[in-house]
């Protein structure tokens, strides 16, 4: 399931990254800021916050539901894996393409 959610999880991954790139790290100089960017952060906020909300919300909704019918593993060892499941899809794109 967490594979499966790790492909819509590409979006909000990628808005961070963006946001992240051409905020804190370009005023730090240590990336160049997207030459078209001149409208500032508050419109990629604006943006970001409701796909952030939205996907977490998700996430975190299906995997409670499916913690509460998984005893096999403990709790931290379930979260990391479905964490790095719902990972893997980014970064396999992120390395691949």
């Amino acid at each position: 399931m967490n594979l499966l959610l790790g492909l819509p999880a590409t979006v909000p991954l990628f808005l961070a990254r963006y946001i992240i790139v051409n905020g804190p790290l370009a005023a730090l100089g240590w990336t160049r800021r997207d030459s078209g960017e001149n409208d500032g952060m508050l419109p990629w906020v604006i943006v970001a916050v409701p796909v952030f909300c939205a996907f977490g919300l998700a996430w975190g909704l299906v995997n409670v539901w499916m913690r509460r019918r998984t005893t096999a593993a403990s709790a931290a060892q379930y979260w990391f894996a479905c964490v790095a499941a719902s990972l893997s899809p980014y970064v396999a794109g992120f390395f691949l393409l």
